[in-house]
């Protein structure tokens, strides 16, 4: 076990950040063109697939017990992200938007490069300040969502997702034989329905209307087109064009993200829409050192679904027995998602072994399949 009075130095927590050596790569990429714009994606999702191998697992917990005031290097690292990103992102806008050393597919392939920054890190960074108790915490996460025009993730994320993993009603858990192409459009579509329903229904225990000033969605809607308007003002239309191509980059990212972490994993149906209580073996774990490092341990995903308060170093890892495993890192698993045949020949096996050694009671999965069981209330 890590000890609190080892988390709490500053070494510790260097590691984790790894992830603002990204944004240099940016500012390289837009100043010089041509094969640099490689840069952001290829060290994102490949070096960090080849650290993977190098470093191998992190198998250490830290103690669980671990004061909020010894993780000051870790809170201080997603809070800090946030206005570098805005900087980053705004000041690309205003350099690339009008200059004349970059064509149309460079200026295409730096906001590529971007978006693979702001939806790996930013949105992550979100997600785990969107789960802080802190006001000004929720507010910065508030923050990068509107970056990328995905507001709504912090409703459905919280009020929806974590309610409702592995059942019908939750749109990102991807069903069994489900491609990512498939997977893609649907919760694109269903995620915004389901976080607006979810803040309707919250309103509603209250006697409120939708169009109450506390629906979060009106302060979703101000930021994103506050966002919008400074990529207008900074980057003329191109900087608008340009801004869109970041933000759809980095909702893909999100959602591949998505996919994996729960393909084919649902919750036993017990009857009358009524589903057993979320446990670690509802999500795929992973225990990839660097991997984790860029992703602030998002990949202890099931321990993340088990204990949601928890902040990112304190998330532990689970070993076979108490959650599944998948095979590599994310930036690996994401790339196999993208090539549904293959990702059906290393995952699907995984599926069936996992309904065999926590479910051997259920012999027909077709609704779990469908997402056909009952819904819950």
């Amino acid at each position: 076990m890590i000890a609190s009075e080892t988390l709490s130095r500053w070494q510790s927590a260097l590691p984790f950040w790894m992830s603002f050596l990204l944004l240099p790569l940016v500012w390289i990429a837009a100043i010089w063109g041509g094969w640099t714009i490689l840069l952001p994606p290829l060290v994102t999702w490949y070096l960090f697939a080849v650290l993977d191998g190098v470093f191998g697992l992190n198998l250490e917990n830290a103690d669980t017990q671990t004061p909020d005031e010894d993780l000051f290097w870790y809170r201080w690292l997603t809070s800090a992200w946030v206005p570098l990103q805005f900087l980053t992102l705004f000041g690309l806008l205003a350099y690339v938007s009008p200059a004349e050393h970059l064509n149309g597919w460079e200026k295409f392939g730096v906001f590529f490069g971007v978006g693979v920054v702001t939806g790996t890190v930013g949105i992550n960074y979100s997600h785990e300040l969107m789960h802080q108790k802190s006001r000004l915490e929720r507010w910065l996460a508030d923050i990068l969502l509107a970056m990328v025009l995905y507001s709504h993730f912090r409703s459905e994320h919280l009020l929806v997702h974590h309610r409702y993993v592995g059942t019908p009603r939750d749109p990102v858990t991807a069903r069994y034989n489900e491609g990512f192409h498939r997977f893609y459009p649907r919760v694109l579509r269903q995620c915004w329905h389901s976080a607006f329903r979810a803040e309707q229904e919250k309103l509603a225990k209250r006697n409120l209307i939708w169009t109450d000033r506390t629906n979060p969605f009106f302060r979703y809607w101000i930021l994103q087109a506050t966002m919008l308007l400074l990529a207008l003002l900074l980057g003329g239309f191109s900087g608008v064009l340009l801004f869109l191509v970041q933000a759809g980059v980095a909702i893909w990212q999100l959602e591949l993200v998505n996919y994996v972490e729960h393909y084919g994993l649902t919750r036993k149906h017990l009857g009358g829409g009524k589903y057993e209580h979320v446990r670690p073996h509802h999500s795929w774990n992973a225990s990839h050192k660097a991997s984790n490092w860029l992703l602030i341990n998002l990949q202890r995903h099931s321990d993340h679904h088990y204990r949601p308060d928890r902040r990112f170093p304190l998330l532990q890892t689970y070993t076979a027995t108490e959650a599944p495993q998948l095979p590599y890192g994310y930036p690996v698993m994401t790339v196999a998602a993208m090539f549904p045949p293959l990702w059906r020949r290393i995952m699907n096996p995984k599926v069936r072994r996992w309904r065999q050694m926590y479910y051997p009671e259920i012999s027909d999965w077709s609704a779990y399949n469908k997402a056909r069981n009952p819904p819950t209330g």
